[in-house]
């Protein structure tokens, strides 16, 4: 089969969204919004607003605002939710070089012997750390670079020019099990769960920093939930709905109560529900009253 649909103009595109059922109460207003937001890409948003898939005729009563409500609720939920996973890198870079060093000192990251030599990719991770020391405009670590004669910065100072998917294969790649469960019982999780969760949130940071649909998504890489920790987050987890967005939230949550626990992280999200009704919770695998569970109170 060949594509065979041609470009339609700012108002052929909007006449084309009515034609469909979709209520469109000012019709130059959305050609200014499609103008600046690909028909495209705000079209992941009214799929599910469509009836008919094969038609792509629209639900009744469905309005562009709605289209355009749920818009803007995932990419301000994105902006909280890398906010958050900002925190976790750097706690978690601290934790990894402090834990590293203490146990082989200021050049632990130079030991290949400090990491599993079979899964972790040892050559990468030193080029990729000496390929961010040759690009970095830091006047600190330049400094540093300048000042000592050693192959690399200390391992406190290496460690913040890791990207964050190099900090989750840092933290699984160590050999030693007593130095990965030195840094997950600083966030009340067992280690083999630190680091399957840091591998999923490797995903979701990209997916956010790329400007992707977050609501609404079902991961392909999803995180191994505990078993054993605190009770607020054991008991708010959804377990029935392991491949959504809601379990992702509860874990940014758990770990802002350990990082800041006077963040407003849980604030903000409940508030962000709130003023977007065209962002149904249960799209995203919410359990029902997930407000009232443990995790989420904030008093």
């Amino acid at each position: 089969m060949q594509f065979t649909k041609p470009p339609l103009t700012l108002q052929q595109q909007v006449q084309q969204l009515i034609s469909r059922g979709l209520i469109v109460d000012d019709e130059e207003l959305a050609a200014s919004y499609l103008s600046h937001i690909n028909y495209y890409r705000l079209g992941t948003y009214w799929w599910s607003f469509i009836d008919d898939h094969k038609t792509h005729k629209f639900r009744a009563e469905t309005t562009f605002q709605q289209v355009l409500d749920l818009y803007v609720f995932d990419r301000e939920l994105r902006l909280l939710v890398l906010d958050a996973i900002e925190r976790i890198e750097i706690a978690v870079r601290t934790q990894w070089a402090y834990h590293v060093a203490h146990y082989s000192g200021a050049f632990a990251h130079l030991d290949q012997s400090l990491f599993n030599s079979k899964d972790f990719d040892y050559d990468g991770f030193i080029g990729a750390v000496h390929q961010e020391l040759v690009r970095t405009t830091e006047p600190n670590i330049k400094r540093q670079m300048d000042k000592y004669d050693e192959a690399t910065p200390a391992i406190w100072i290496c460690c913040e020019l890791l990207s964050f998917g190099w900090l989750s294969k840092c933290v699984d790649g160590l050999a030693r099990r007593s130095l990965k469960m030195n840094i997950a019982d600083h966030f009340q999780l067992n280690e083999t769960v630190l680091c399957s969760v840091l591998h999923h949130l490797t995903m979701v940071r990209n997916i956010c920093a790329h400007h992707a649909r977050l609501w609404n998504r079902d991961f392909t890489i999803t995180m191994k939930l505990p078993r054993k920790g605190p009770a607020p987050l054991l008991l708010s987890l959804n377990l029935d709905r392991p491949k959504e967005l809601y379990n992702t939230l509860a874990m940014l949550c758990h770990f802002m109560n350990v990082i800041a626990p006077e963040h407003h992280f849980t604030q903000r999200l409940i508030h962000l529900m709130k003023i977007h009704p065209s962002a149904h919770p249960k799209a995203m695998g919410f359990p029902e009253q997930w407000d009232l569970l443990p995790l989420w109170q904030t008093s």
